[in-house]
């Protein structure tokens, strides 16, 4: 929970002074100046307490920074709206093309030290990772051109986290029926001889890169 309350940190923030302005004008451009600035902070932070910067923030950051500064140098909201999307997009194809480049897929480099496996299993669960993505991208673009400001603002925060939460918890349960515990170093199984599924896996089944996600501002 603390990881993902950090991933969603600009976000938050950016909800909060949105909603600290009356107009919807003058407070989407300062709601986006606050993310710019929270962007860079936890970025800043997380290099100063770990001393490396998970991708994900950085490619976000870039976005707000680029989108978020045409937003205010030219007083044009859509430059900022169309952030999430990119941000999901790029995420969706960097997932599917895994599937095709290196030896594993991204899914199964974060969590294959964690969970063991079959490799359609993998698979499986990467492209649904680049289908969520790719999704959430586009019910952003129709939240953007069907609604209000205000309207994109709560879908923004609220909509995308849930969504977020809802297809880890799918995911987690769809792992329990197929993930097992890795072998100790000296190879022993279980005292059982079978693999023992993994109660966590709702927990632990969010990728680092991913949602990634969700944490989109």
């Amino acid at each position: 929970m603390k990881k993902l309350l950090f991933d969603f940190f600009p976000v938050i923030l950016f909800f909060i002074a949105f909603k600290a302005h009356e107009d919807p004008k003058e407070g989407i451009i300062f709601a986006t100046a606050v993310a710019i600035v929270a962007s860079v902070a936890q970025v800043a932070y997380s290099w100063l307490r770990h001393r490396r910067v998970e991708k994900m923030h950085l490619i976000t950051m870039a976005l707000i920074v680029v989108l978020g500064g045409l937003t205010i140098a030219l007083d044009d909201e859509m430059f900022i709206k169309w952030k999430p999307t990119l941000v999901n997009w790029l995420f969706a194809l960097a997932f599917l093309g895994s599937q095709f480049v290196g030896r594993k897929p991204i899914v199964q480099r974060i969590m294959d030290k964690n969970v063991s496996l079959p490799n359609p299993v993998w698979r499986r669960l990467n492209g649904s990772w680049s289908a969520f993505f790719l999704t959430l991208g586009a019910v952003n673009l129709y939240v953007v051109y069907a609604f209000d400001t205000d309207t994109w603002v709560n879908f923004k925060l609220f909509g995308m986290l849930g969504l977020t939460l809802v297809f880890v918890v799918a995911q987690g349960f769809y792992l329990y029926r197929h993930a097992s515990v890795p072998e100790d170093d000296d190879g022993a199984c279980p005292p059982n001889g079978e693999a023992t599924t993994r109660p966590s896996l709702v927990h632990e089944s969010r990728p680092e890169s991913s949602a990634n996600t969700r944490r989109d501002v």
